[in-house]
């Protein structure tokens, strides 16, 4: 069974029928885990699926992964979320195609928005470390309360209740593109001092 012949792309409303599925595999996946991961209805994965917010991993017409965004804050925060693979086609390199695609469909969509994501997940928190993501408090996350309502259906969520939203198992990740920015313009003076070095050395125009 070979990654490269499986496709990671964006979503179309084509896709929508594989909602029941992608249900299914999240469904099974938070049991396997044995830890928490929101439950979700074939309707809200298909809205999802048809307003351009996710991405699937196909292997020909099979559904072999999926992972969806959400817009809080009127665009200011992007969740990045239900990152699922179906358990035949793990340990394959899938999840980061996945995670990279759906990063790449958040920073298309909302240039400027601050990515997060809150897992409980070793491998997600991996990924998401590679990709610039830091961990943070949750006070550093969305405070809307439809974001946190989607906890509902964790099995954790009474601990995050308990807690007033301020921890619970879920690690919180944030990417924020406007410290990204920072960090390029403070090491620009020095490109240019290299650039114009090596013009000078060489001769070049």
């Amino acid at each position: 069974m070979s990654n490269k012949a499986i496709s990671v792309v964006f979503a179309e409303e084509e896709h929508a029928k594989y909602a029941e599925r992608i249900c299914t595999l999240i469904y099974e996946s938070a049991l396997q885990r044995g830890t928490g991961i929101a439950k979700r209805s074939p309707e809200y994965i298909a809205a999802k699926i048809k307003g351009g917010k996710a991405v699937v991993a196909l292997e020909g017409e099979k559904l072999v992964g999926f992972s969806y965004i959400e817009c809080w804050e009127h665009g200011d925060f992007v969740a990045t979320s239900g990152l699922i693979v179906d358990p035949e086609y793990r340990h394959m390199g899938l999840a980061e195609r996945i995670k990279r695609r759906t990063f790449e469909l958040a920073r298309r969509r909302f240039p400027y928005a601050k990515l997060f994501s809150i897992t409980t997940s070793l491998p997600v928190m991996k990924l998401n470390s590679r990709m610039g993501y830091k961990p943070v408090t949750f006070s550093e996350l969305t405070d809307d309360d439809e974001f946190w309502k989607g906890c509902e259906g964790c099995r954790n969520y009474d601990i995050l209740l308990r807690n007033e939203r301020r921890m619970c198992l879920c690690t919180g990740m944030l990417y924020d593109p406007a410290k990204e920015q920072v960090q390029h313009s403070r090491l620009r003076p020095y490109w240019m001092y290299l650039k114009n070095a090596f013009k000078k050395i060489f001769h070049l125009k």
